[in-house]
């Protein structure tokens, strides 16, 4: 076994796309209508012309990698926060019972952000990715900060408690840590979008 060239690639793939001839080949060309059905307008529409679809050129693949992230990380910050979205304070349950609220890393793991529950907040989708972009952020006194400049009003009143506080976990020890959210105001707040 050998690898293949990009140009013997090439060559069969355009082997394979060659047109085909005989009885099992699809038309590709127009096929007219008998004239029972040309007779009735809307009853019938000539067919359009089968071309094949342009292929791009070769594509190569590329390996990554990334932070591995720990699973249980999701379900703890989940159990913390009792299922609530931290900012909203909407309890939103899924048809099996399951709580839709996703878990965001206040200092990201793309800045080592830890996989831990002091370093989580359970969020709903469009808010978790106001967090991750920086547009919205929790001050030292769990108050929500706003990028006023990137959101307006009437999001923040759609999307935001009105009393503008983060909804804590029950038990202290699960409070987001204080570093972590001085990282995410100082390095993610207001500077991504």
């Amino acid at each position: 076994m050998r690898r293949l060239t990009n140009q013997e690639f090439a060559d069969i793939l355009q082997f394979g796309l060659q047109e085909l001839d005989g009885p099992n080949v699809l038309p590709r060309h127009e096929v007219v209508p008998p004239a029972e059905v040309t007779g009735n307008p809307g009853m019938a529409e000539a067919s359009a012309p089968f071309e094949s679809a342009p292929l791009a050129g070769f594509r190569p693949e590329v390996l990554m990698s990334r932070k591995f992230r720990d699973q249980s990380f999701a379900r703890q910050v989940k159990a913390a926060y009792g299922g609530r979205c931290a900012i909203s304070g909407l309890e939103l349950r899924n048809g099996g019972g399951r709580p839709e609220v996703e878990a965001a890393h206040i200092r990201p793991v793309a800045h080592n952000g830890p996989d831990i529950v002091r370093n989580g907040l359970a969020l709903s989708g469009t808010l978790h990715w106001m967090f991750d972009r920086g547009l919205i952020s929790v001050a030292s006194d769990y108050r929500i900060l706003v990028s006023h400049n990137k959101v307006d009003g009437e999001t923040i009143k759609r999307l935001i408690a009105p009393e503008q506080k983060l909804f804590l976990p029950e038990n202290k020890k699960d409070y987001p840590h204080p570093e972590y959210l001085r990282f995410h105001r100082e390095t993610v707040f207001g500077q991504v979008a």
